[in-house]
């Protein structure tokens, strides 16, 4: 599209929609489990398809999992999770999750987690008439091409024997109009407990950001009647991975991962 980057087109809500929320507070020595999922599909025009996206479709797929577990020692944690399946603008997120534990292992007890975001979205192409709410973005052949993206982060907790840790996530993958990104946020902070005396945090701590990016481009007039369209021929690809891992006494480690795609960003 003319004066405009390639990206994400997001799907709309439903005429339907769900919010809900989960709160978690524990404070326990001894054993600890706790889990949270959330898998999540939508598509706009229609029905979610079972191949090939028809025209002007899009399709977002998205999977949030947390859990953390224990064998013993102190825990104390605050979580909370988010969820609306609304139209979101620029800002707002259809998944939010946050929490803060202190763990403290004793006679030998540990504490192992994992959690994940996960988005991925793409679109056939899509005239670019009624996608962009902007009077001057527009004309009767702007076309939005197609895209196939897909982005995660993911941490994970091994064998932490003490440790203050904080993470928070974001998704935003449904939008009224192409002009909303699609967007995810991911945060990790894993400090001393103050409470240990020993200035340090023990155990693994690993992230792994990751992303997989497949444009097209609009191909003007012929994308209409030519074999020589390209709106669904790949015009770019980019692919990145971060890894990080660190073990031993921790003093403080800290990562954030920030995407967005969209037609404008």
């Amino acid at each position: 599209m003319i004066g405009y980057a390639a990206g994400d087109r997001l799907p709309n809500q439903t005429p339907e929609n769900q919010v809900f929320s989960i709160d978690t507070v524990i404070d326990v020595t001894g054993f600890v489990s706790d889990n949270t999922m959330l898998s999540w599909v939508i598509a706009s025009p229609g029905a979610i398809p079972t191949g090939i996206l028809g025209a002007s479709q899009s399709i977002a797929d998205i999977t949030y999992r947390d859990s953390i577990m224990t064998n013993g020692g102190k825990l104390s944690m605050n979580k909370n999770f988010d969820f609306s399946s609304k139209d979101q603008s620029s800002g707002l997120y259809n998944v939010e999750a946050q929490k803060v534990l202190t763990y403290a292992s004793t006679e030998g007890a540990h504490l192992v987690g994992e959690e994940e975001y996960t988005l991925s979205v793409a679109g056939n192409y899509a005239s670019g008439d009624g996608n962009i709410r902007c009077v001057f973005s527009t004309s009767a052949n702007d076309a939005l091409p197609a895209f196939c993206n897909i982005v995660s982060a993911k941490s994970s907790l091994i064998n932490v024997n003490s440790a203050q840790i904080s993470t928070k996530g974001q998704i935003r993958a449904v939008a009224s109009d192409a002009g909303v990104p699609a967007g995810l946020n991911y945060q990790i902070a894993v400090t001393p407990d103050s409470n240990s005396g020993s200035g340090y945090a023990e155990g693994t701590v690993k992230t792994v950001f990751a992303g997989s990016i497949m444009e097209a481009r609009d191909g003007g007039d012929d994308n209409y009647n030519s074999a020589t369209a390209t709106w669904n021929k790949t015009a770019a690809t980019n692919t990145w991975k971060d890894s990080t891992m660190v073990t031993g006494g921790i003093k403080n480690f800290q990562k954030a991962f920030a995407y967005q795609s969209g037609f404008r960003v």
